[in-house]
């Protein structure tokens, strides 16, 4: 099994066989305690840059506690985090936004009596030297238009641009959160179950939107449907208590018996 070094200083397992490219996130023993319960555990790995990865596992396995570590939410208690060799641990979020880290949330947090346009230029305008003209009226200029336009057409609500977010049905207000973590052009996005709560044909339209990203932004999710997980990523890492349980590509997660159990649970007779 050969070693992967990052920026921390530490060393990330390759599984044999599997090919990693340059890693762009890499963690090594990242711990995220609570007095005594460590929602997250000793979580080692490593996302090559450009791969789609899912991070699954059942209610309370720390999938979002090691989102909020990433994005810089929730400092690790022990461990570290970098980001394209840089160790980013006790960065602030927007330190680490800035250095090219989006992410979306389980539960839609926007500007509802603005309009779509509108969130898209705060949004834009929050991560830049222009944040103070956030107390002006938020329109958009020929630096960011393009930017915005780019952003909407991936997320397909452009067509929505002009209307007041309040109106947009909840899968148009989950495709707005994609596009406004587009918008700053990240390289590394994490999509907090991007597709829950959605009809079937809104998880379908949010699927496309995942698939068609360029491959410049590597993508990290959650996701709790399997199915929809394994159809949109290269790679899965299972997690259970806080632990990194399996890891290994879609095909090998759908038939492994120890990811079958902690989501199925294990008969009473076993």
């Amino acid at each position: 099994m050969s070693r992967i070094y990052s920026g921390c200083g530490s060393a990330v397992s390759r599984l044999p066989g599997i090919f990693v490219s340059e890693p762009i996130l890499t963690l090594s023993d990242v711990v995220v305690a609570f007095d005594a319960l460590r929602a997250v555990d000793g979580v080692s790995m490593s996302v090559p840059r450009g791969q789609r990865r899912a991070i699954i596992g059942p209610n309370g396995a720390g999938k979002t506690t090691l989102f909020n570590a990433i994005a810089g939410g929730l400092p690790p208690t022990s461990g570290c985090i970098a980001f394209d060799g840089q160790n980013i641990t006790r960065l602030p979020p927007y330190r680490r936004a800035r250095l090219g880290i989006s992410r979306t949330f389980q539960i839609t947090n926007l500007f509802p009596t603005l309009s779509v346009r509108e969130n898209m230029v705060l949004a834009l305008r929050g991560r830049s030297s222009r944040k103070f003209s956030l107390f002006g009226r938020p329109d958009e200029d020929s630096s960011e238009r393009p930017r915005i336009a780019a952003a909407l057409d991936a997320a397909r609500i452009a067509s929505r641009a002009d209307v007041i977010v309040k109106e947009l049905s909840y899968g148009e207000q989950r495709q707005l959160e994609i596009a406004l973590s587009l918008v700053t052009t990240p390289r590394l996005l994490l999509l907090d179950e991007p597709a829950a709560g959605l009809s079937p044909l809104e998880r379908s339209m949010v699927a496309d939107i995942i698939r068609s990203l360029d491959r410049e932004i590597t993508v990290v999710l959650i996701e709790h449907d399997m199915d929809l997980a394994l159809g949109l990523v290269d790679f899965v890492t299972c997690m259970f208590e806080g632990r990194i349980l399996v890891e290994e590509p879609p095909d090998g997660i759908r038939g492994n018996k120890q990811v079958q159990q902690v989501y199925l649970g294990t008969p009473r007779h076993a």
